[in-house]
């Protein structure tokens, strides 16, 4: 029988009797209105909750095409430019997409552009370049032959990207192009507000607005062919503007140059070290943008609605981890599930009264056409989420797009009434409690909590060949028995390591914001960080932990001494590294198997699975094994006391080590699978001494997951994947209970 609630519906004119339909079918609660549609009145009577998408700083072309000056903007860079003699010519939008970008040429060029000889990496004086209007080209004079040279300029941004995406996505043809505009200026501000509160009076019905979402674009960029050029999704590229660049070097008494802006190409990307240009940018751009979010907020609650923010679109600025976003006075936030880790994102937010999560596929035409099976990816999208909600629920979920599209597909429809179910069944058995962890792990980067669940990633849960091998270590834990922190080394070096911190994980490729950079030149930082293993803690690194791109001390991870593992860096080629005898079998690695019969059907297929259940490369996955993902070459132990656990030819893959009274572990990469999760599990128990407590509730197979509910006195076991799977699951008490379980299904027990 379908339950009901908890479950935001999305609709769209022409469309009032089956929205009916699905509504009561899939147990909805509240309807919204998709990017692009309204609500029909039939369907606003249907008694549900209405939410209204908002966008605050789009869909108003009659306002900012009287003022394209106040779009927002971006500093681009150009691409590199050969000089072959004294003076060379550099085209500014060669490589971008002009129908979404535009040259700035209202404020002065010369003050507010920059050209570089990127071969010495100096700066062009302003009167040795020229911009020809009529052809958007700089002619620099004065230059050095075989130089290269760019110019750093700012562009309106004269589509909305996200939009522009829909448009490009569903073939919206002559639709108007919808032009974004920037609230930082006075008069663009107070249009806003105006119009804000002349829509809360006309939209009565409306109980929940939601923004989607505020005012500045993350950073998405086009090239010339339409194809993305530049994607951060934590990208504060698309922010500037003259006159915010003037307040900002009033209020913190030094100027920005583009180059702050443009980063040599990287546009800040969260990739790198962070450096105190970015930080303070941040903090004034957050500072605007949350004085006027509550300001929309405290209208919302005057007009007697509630405000959620859409975690996505134009939500740069927010920050909701950074201290201060409680302030904001938010209802709730809203974001895109992706997988665990960012349904974690959402649901971790604090200071909010509840979060939701919209479930894909999301109902657009790129999934929803003849001959596909949308399903697929709905139960997919549903088990990734499923082990997050388990562990730190979200309050409601929902859907986004047109209904319509989905309404087509029977098989789906079916799917949905049943994660929608088994959605509110979870919260009713829990109260919306989290499941129970067992450890506090906590992730150290140059971010800390203002990124939590943000880690390793360049577009929202999209990772790619150089970060899945990390990506996987917080999938992983998004679903796994242990509490969750971010913790950066700023708060390590004013504050020590907080005592009730069982492991501390430090993972990603060298100079990188997640790895620290210079940072480990400081030598509080390691005596801090040593002093805590030796006294008892667990340290665990991924990659190239406490790496420093400049080989400092004899040493490339400065933390080598506690891993037991080092990298050559062909630093110290005539020292000769001897690998002592791999321990197949140890507490970390005791689930890893590789099954004969899939061994089988693999080699006869023409693949060949190393005996040792390790390795695999970059779309062959083990089956049961351990994938280490890409591989991290010349890594090798720093002497033979350090237990080596896997091995792949000249490098380390797995490896032990004690350090005093606490222990080290070293994996050189951890792509999210069953298998690696169960791996990462295990070795923070044991990094950490508390093996004796991993048997109790755990299932013998790690394709099923056990999560415990002492409040509710219950735990239940989940099958993450889309065939049957049989597990056991032993009990405090020394018993083991046996579970058979459907593809996608869940199990309760009572404690």
């Amino acid at each position: 029988m379908t339950s009901t609630g908890r479950f935001t519906l999305p609709s769209e004119e022409n469309f009032a009797e089956k929205t009916k339909e699905l509504a009561e079918l899939w147990g909805a609660d509240a309807i919204r209105n998709s990017d692009g549609t309204h609500l029909d009145e039939s369907v606003l009577a249907l008694g549900k909750k209405i939410y209204s998408a908002y966008f605050p700083t789009r869909a108003h072309n009659e306002w900012i095409t009287l003022h394209m000056d106040e779009t927002p903007q971006v500093y681009l860079l150009t691409g590199r430019v050969l000089a072959e003699a004294d003076i060379v010519d550099v085209p500014l939008m060669d490589g971008f997409f002009e129908e979404q970008l535009k040259p700035n040429r209202d404020a002065d060029p010369h003050k507010y552009w920059e050209v570089v000889d990127r071969t010495t990496n100096e700066v062009v004086d302003a009167s040795l370049w020229t911009l020809d209007e009529d052809t958007d080209t700089v002619h620099v004079s004065g230059a050095t032959p075989m130089h290269e040279y760019t110019v750093s300029f700012l562009a309106y941004i004269i589509w909305d990207p996200v939009e522009m995406y829909n448009h490009l996505t569903n073939g919206w043809g002559d639709k108007e192009h919808e032009i974004p505009f920037d609230i930082y200026h006075p008069a663009t501000r107070k249009f806003v507000f105006d119009t804000f509160e002349q829509w809360l009076k006309d939209n009565p019905q409306v109980d929940v607005v939601r923004f989607t979402t505020f005012f500045y674009q993350f950073t998405l960029l086009f090239d010339q062919k339409q194809r993305e050029k530049v994607v951060d999704w934590f990208g504060c590229a698309c922010t500037v503007s003259p006159a915010a660049l003037d307040d900002f070097e009033k209020e913190y008494g030094y100027r920005l140059r583009p180059e702050d802006f443009v980063d040599g190409g990287a546009y800040n990307s969260a990739w790198r070290v962070p450096r105190k240009a970015q930080r303070d940018w941040i903090d004034f751009l957050s500072g605007f943008v949350r004085a006027n979010v509550k300001k929309l907020a405290d209208m919302s609650h005057e007009a007697g609605k509630e405000a959620m923010m859409f975690l996505g679109d134009q939500w740069i600025g927010t920050e909701p981890y950074k201290d201060g976003f409680e302030d904001l006075g938010l209802d709730a936030v809203v974001g895109s599930i992706g997988d665990g880790t960012t349904t974690r994102m959402i649901a971790d937010i604090p200071g909010v009264k509840y979060t939701e999560g919209r479930f894909l596929p999301y109902f657009f035409p790129d999934t929803f056409y003849e001959g596909n099976d949308p399903s697929i990816e709905g139960l997919d999208n549903w088990r990734k989420a499923r082990r997050a909600i388990l562990r730190s629920p979200i309050s409601r979920m929902g859907y986004g797009g047109y209904l319509s599209l989905a309404a087509k597909f029977p098989k789906f429809v079916d799917t949905v009434t049943h994660i929608a179910d088994e959605f509110r069944d979870i919260h009713d058995r829990t109260g919306g409690v989290a499941a129970e962890g067992e450890l506090n792990v906590a992730i150290l980067n140059s971010w800390g909590k203002m990124r939590s669940w943000m880690a390793f990633t360049v577009a929202h849960a999209l990772p790619n060949k150089q970060t899945y091998s990390y990506y996987g270590i917080l999938e992983s834990l998004s679903g796994m028995r242990v509490n969750v922190r971010f913790i950066s080394f700023d708060d390590v070096l004013e504050h020590g390591v907080a005592d009730d911190i069982d492991v501390i994980i430090n993972g990603g490729p060298v100079d990188t914001a997640f790895t620290g950079g210079d940072v480990w030149k400081n030598p509080k930082l390691t005596e801090t960080l040593r002093a805590w293993v030796r006294g008892g803690g667990a340290f665990v690194g991924v990659g190239e932990p406490s790496s420093l791109a400049r080989f400092q001390a004899g040493r490339f991870f400065q933390l080598a001494d506690v891993l037991g593992v080092d990298e050559e860096r062909y630093q110290t080629l005539s020292v000769d590294k001897y690998f002592p005898t791999v321990t197949p079998e140890h507490f970390i690695t005791a689930d890893v198997h590789v099954d004969p019969a899939a061994r089988e059907a693999w080699e006869k297929a023409g693949y060949r699975i190393p005996l040792s259940g390790c390795g695999g490369g970059q779309g062959i996955k083990p089956l049961g094994g351990i994938d280490f993902g890409e591989p991290v070459a010349n890594t090798f132990p720093v002497n033979e006391d350090v237990t080596l656990l896997r091995a792949d030819g000249g490098q380390v893959q797995l490896a032990v080590n004690e350090y005093g009274k606490g222990r080290g572990v070293y994996i050189s990469g951890l792509p999210y699978s069953a298998a690696n999760a169960r791996l990462l599990e295990r070795a923070l128990f044991w990094a950490s001494h508390n093996e004796d407590k991993y048997t109790a509730y755990s299932s013998t197979n790690p394709e099923c997951e056990v999560a415990v509910f002492p409040d509710a006195g219950q735990y239940c076991v989940i099958n993450n994947t889309d065939r049957p799977q049989s597990t056991d699951v032993a009990l405090p008490d020394g018993s083991v209970e046996h579970f058979d379980l459907d593809q996608s299904a869940i199990a309760w027990r009572n404690l």
